[in-house]
């Protein structure tokens, strides 16, 4: 007897033999996936208590966004024509600093309701904030509803600390000045010390709660913004919590030195390893290529946003030859535009052959891969996520393919790369419970109108006086 067995879907596993069973089935008792076979043969093994139909469905595990800021959703496309630092100091900050709990709360509903029907059942949140994450107050908040989702969240603390890079901050004044008519949210940086105390008490305070689904980690913000204690500081903290850490790095020009790359910095400090995770790599060097290689660090690979605010290309397919496990993340919803991972892989797959002129890079397969076991692998949950097999979590996804432009296709890989636009999710498993049912969002039955959230969201752009931006 197991709880749910789903049947007579097209089911892409994406295990090591990236098995695509037609029609196959996959059986769930509790949060586990206990088979995954032929239709036929799982309905004769075993007696469920639901029986979810999925013929005339793709059955694929739940996609792994690896790289998310939420509380941007509520400002969404807004400075999209200014670059990465004049955006952030001059758009970002300013709002996110006038955001309150309530704000926030209502960005991470809207954030956890839009991943969910684009088939997102886990995502690595960069809760930087202003710098140094959230107060208690809006840490609740937000991890209240990404409990209620059913989802799967990794909450990243942001920090950076008094020992960083001076330069850094002497360019952030730069990029302020350009706008004085907004109100410019900034807070000093903490001792660090008092950066990883307070990582710590959120790492003992939320670290496997909502039935094990919500996972906390050490953020250091920004490569050069923490010093090489505070870096290695949080290494120490991922290893004595068996968990992994994350930071920005090498995503724009500017943040790279005459001296030594953002890679090498992080080396030097001690936190390059397999527990690590860094956010967009798209300066980065052969050399740094083979540093990321020979130490088992992971990347996150932003494609969207990183077109959407021209900081460049990363070398994704150098970094995979050189064996480096890289996962999607949709990143900043302001520039990314939508909380879509099937929308972004399109977007990785075409991006990459013609900035390399080769049509043979990213097929269809390595991208779906960046967007499930690869995604997986890169979290440090390769061995519990990523693909549909007995004994990992039942994160599960089923796609109608009744929709004239999935007719006809030729692959599973290339029909969700190329053809699928997210909007054909029906139904959505995390950990073995059905968070969306017949596109419904089953943990969120209070939805938002949406003329007040666009209300509140220009009383937010007021209140930061953003509708003074010069351009």
């Amino acid at each position: 007897m197991v709880d749910i067995i789903i049947s007579g879907g097209v089911v892409a596993t994406m295990d090591e033999q990236r098995r695509v069973l037609n029609p196959g089935a996959v059986a769930i008792d509790g949060s586990e996936i206990v088979a995954v076979g032929e239709s036929g043969e799982l309905r004769d093994a075993y007696d469920a208590d639901r029986l979810v139909d999925a013929s005339g469905q793709l059955v694929i595990p739940g996609l792994v966004n690896t790289h998310v800021h939420v509380p941007d959703i509520l400002y969404r496309g807004r400075g999209k024509a200014r670059g990465l630092h004049d955006w952030l100091f001059n758009v970002k900050h300013p709002f996110v600093g006038a955001m309150d709990a309530g704000d926030h709360a209502l960005a991470a509903e809207l954030y956890c309701r839009e991943s969910l029907r684009n088939g997102i059942t886990t995502f690595v949140e960069n809760a930087g904030g202003l710098g140094n994450g959230y107060d208690d107050e809006t840490v609740e908040a937000k991890l209240s509803v990404y409990d209620r989702a059913g989802l799967r969240n990794v909450y990243a603390n942001g920090f950076l600390d008094s020992g960083s890079d001076p330069e850094f901050e002497s360019f952030a004044q730069t990029q302020r000045r350009k706008e004085p008519d907004v109100v410019h949210a900034s807070e000093p940086p903490l001792e660090t010390e008092a950066a990883l105390d307070r990582t710590e008490s959120l790492i003992e305070s939320y670290h496997g709660t909502a039935d094990g689904r919500q996972s906390v980690w050490p953020g250091p913000f920004l490569a050069w913004g923490v010093s090489p204690d505070g870096l290695a500081g949080a290494y120490e903290l991922a290893e004595r919590y068996d968990v992994m850490t994350t930071t920005h790095t090498a995503e724009s020009p500017v943040q790279e030195r005459n001296l030594a790359t953002s890679v090498e910095y992080l080396e030097s400090a001690g936190y390059l390893g397999e527990r690590t995770l860094l956010g967009h790599c798209v300066q980065v060097s052969e050399a740094d290529i083979r540093r990321l290689a020979t130490t088992g660090t992971r990347v996150a690979h932003n494609v969207a946003t990183n077109c959407s605010i021209a900081t460049g290309v990363a070398p994704v397919p150098a970094m995979q030859a050189a064996g480096v496990t890289v996962g999607l993340g949709t990143d900043n919803i302001a520039h990314n535009d939508t909380a879509n991972l099937i929308a972004d892989m399109r977007i990785a797959a075409l991006l990459h052959k013609v900035s390399e002129t080769d049509p043979g890079l990213l097929p269809a397969w390595s991208v779906l891969e960046m967007a499930t076991i690869h995604a997986a692998r890169a979290i440090g949950r390769g061995d519990e996520l990523g693909s549909l097999e007995p004994g990992k979590l039942a994160d599960v996804v089923c796609l109608d393919l009744d929709r004239p432009h999935l007719t006809p296709y030729s692959d599973v890989a290339s029909l969700l790369v190329y053809q699928a636009t997210g909007d054909e999710v029906t139904t959505v498993l995390c950990n073995g419970a059905v968070v969306v049912d017949d596109g419904t969002c089953s943990g969120l039955d209070d939805r938002p109108d949406t003329a007040t959230v666009q209300e509140r969201s220009q009383e937010l752009v007021a209140a930061a006086r953003l509708d003074r931006l010069r351009t």
